[in-house]
């Protein structure tokens, strides 16, 4: 089992410091109750693929652009991420996040493989922008509650959930 533990962390190190940028990445062993058991080739493409989906996040938040969603995100995640992109354009807006890090644990992996829980802890700011002029900043500490779905190519985030902590 420590094994185990010992491969997952570190088949992670490398892809984790392609995808975080400037954000720090701790992924916590996973905590799976009652589900399947989770190769470590699956944890490392839905960490990989969550990051991933963080980039697309930040774009189309700073561009107003929800078709850059489009590769990372379906169901409720699209619709909710879509529909607040709308909002801020309308009102002339944009957001601008800048994750500084995230502390991942994988919970829950169904037992028909298609779909998987995450929870992550992270830290970001957040810019309210109105052109280059920046309305307002905060730092925001939260826990996110995602739900990824495999699509051919990727884990897609089908439920993207944040508390703020």
């Amino acid at each position: 089992m420590m094994r185990r533990l010992l491969l997952f962390a570190c088949a992670l190190a490398l892809p984790l410091a392609a995808c975080a940028q400037d954000a720090s990445v701790q992924v916590v062993p996973p905590d799976l109750h009652g589900s399947r058991q989770l190769e470590v080739l699956t944890a490392t493409s839905v960490v990989r693929d969550y990051l991933e989906s963080w980039k697309a996040f930040r774009t189309a938040l700073n561009q107003n652009a929800p078709q850059a969603l489009s590769e990372d995100f379906v169901g409720t995640a699209l619709t909710r991420l879509s529909d607040t992109i709308a909002q801020q354009s309308k009102l002339g807006l944009h957001t601008r996040y800048t994750d500084r890090s995230h502390r991942l644990q994988i919970v829950f992996y169904s037992p028909d493989g298609l779909s998987l829980q995450i929870i992550d802890h992270v830290d970001y700011d957040e810019q309210v922008m109105q052109g280059a002029t920046v309305i307002a900043t905060q730092p925001v500490q939260a826990r996110y509650v995602v739900v990824l779905t495999p699509s051919q190519t990727r884990w897609q985030v089908r439920i993207f959930q944040a508390a703020t902590e």
